[in-house]
């Protein structure tokens, strides 16, 4: 347990970002199984909101902006596929 008032703190911003960052994980692995499972038509318009949210969380730190770029790019390779 933390002694130091300012390492009690830290403790509890990082449960409160950790709670944050995996909401949004959780918001983007939805997201990417609606478009994946997707009609051809209406894919596109849930593909640029998945990009969206892939963009923020990559410019937010939730997780690494080239990791972001690999999912878009994995999941507009699976929309050609159709």
């Amino acid at each position: 347990m933390a002694t130091h008032k300012s390492a009690l703190k830290r403790h509890k911003q990082s449960q409160k970002h950790n709670a944050h960052n995996r909401a949004l994980k959780a918001e983007i692995n939805t997201w990417t199984k609606k478009v994946v499972t997707s009609s051809k038509e209406e894919a596109p318009a849930l593909l640029k909101t998945l990009q969206s949210k892939l963009d923020k969380a990559g410019r937010k730190g939730v997780i690494h902006h080239k990791n972001a770029a690999h999912k878009v790019s994995k999941v507009m390779r699976a929309l050609a596929g159709k």
